[in-house]
């Protein structure tokens, strides 16, 4: 599925494109599922990372699930037929909604055994986001006080897990309808964000992970009172808080964006954290690679537990 320009969903079109041709350390993969993040709505509107893209036609879509075909070399790790995921920089490289990709070494490990393939196209982009945010800026830890914005989101469902998995004291926002999920899933606290303002239950804060902005009700600024004094807010979504650095300042706390990047060796271990049950993925809806517009419609109406994914082949 390929964009001749950027628009609505409608400009997800079919199209037969040339198998990218693998180069250097690069591994050729043959894909079976990819994931669908807001990143790639975003890009496909104009806004995103589209200001990036070389030229049209362009392929999005930067995870993914499937099976290797060809090695940088013949001693190498991954061999031919090996299962694997991970992720591309879309639009640096054409990305996943495909049926090959090119990905360089370092951005893709083996699939977890008990994940299928749609599953597994899920995490990439959103738990490397998480555990970026939550792991090594916030450094989770026990006796943490961490509020997690949009916790049954694509990446706040991982947020929320990993946070809980270190110890932290995790607090969560999301509808009536994922807050006894949320709690499964780690959450020590959850507030319906639809019937109860969070800033009148909270204060003292170590941490806020905002996956809104200001986008909706002022949810960032909003978060700025729940923190201690030095507490530290991680915005993610770009673009959704113009003032967010001149704020946070301003307000007395530490405030930081987040941008993910592939990373196998972090890959890797959230890989084992999976397998062994101590993590796991929700995949909302799986649509066919043709519905990717409906799959990008679906993302944008901001009201999916956990994760959108394409299947692009069979798995056999």
């Amino acid at each position: 599925m390929v964009i001749a320009a950027t628009g609505g969903p409608e400009v997800l079109t079919a199209a037969d494109i040339a198998v990218p041709t693998r180069i250097n350390a690069e591994v050729l993969v043959k894909i079976v599922a990819a994931g669908v993040n807001p990143i790639d709505a975003k890009t496909r509107s104009g806004k995103g990372v589209s200001a990036s893209i070389a030229s049209f036609p362009a392929v999005l879509g930067g995870d993914f699930s499937g099976v290797v075909i060809e090695t940088p070399y013949e001693a190498h790790p991954l061999k031919p037929g090996d299962e694997v995921f991970g992720m591309v920089s879309v639009p640096r490289m054409a990305g996943c909604y495909a049926e090959y990709v090119t990905v360089p070494s370092q951005g893709l490990v083996r699939k977890p055994q008990r994940l299928t393939h749609t599953d597994a196209a899920a995490v990439p982009t959103a738990a490397l986001t998480a555990w970026g945010m939550v792991v090594e800026v916030a450094k989770a830890h026990e006796g943490q006080r961490m509020l997690i914005h949009a916790g049954a989101g694509g990446v706040g469902h991982f947020a929320v897990q990993f946070a809980a998995y270190f110890g932290a004291h995790v607090i969560a926002t999301g509808s009536g309808k994922n807050l006894d999920w949320l709690r499964e899933l780690g959450a020590a606290e959850v507030i319906d964000y639809q019937s109860a303002r969070f800033e009148e239950e909270l204060e003292g804060l170590d941490v806020v992970i905002d996956m809104i902005g200001n986008v909706h009700d002022n949810t960032g600024t909003r978060s700025l009172g729940v923190l201690r004094p030095g507490g530290l807010i991680i915005n993610v979504p770009s673009g959704s808080w113009p003032t967010f650095a001149d704020d946070a300042a301003a307000a007395g706390v530490r405030g930081t964006s987040y941008k993910v990047s592939p990373d196998g060796a972090t890959l890797a271990i959230i890989a084992r954290l999976l397998d062994s049950g101590d993590v796991r993925v929700t995949v909302d809806t799986i649509f066919e690679l043709a519905e990717a517009a409906k799959a990008h419609t679906a993302i944008e109406s901001g009201h999916t537990r956990g994760k959108i994914v394409l299947r692009v082949a069979e798995f056999v």
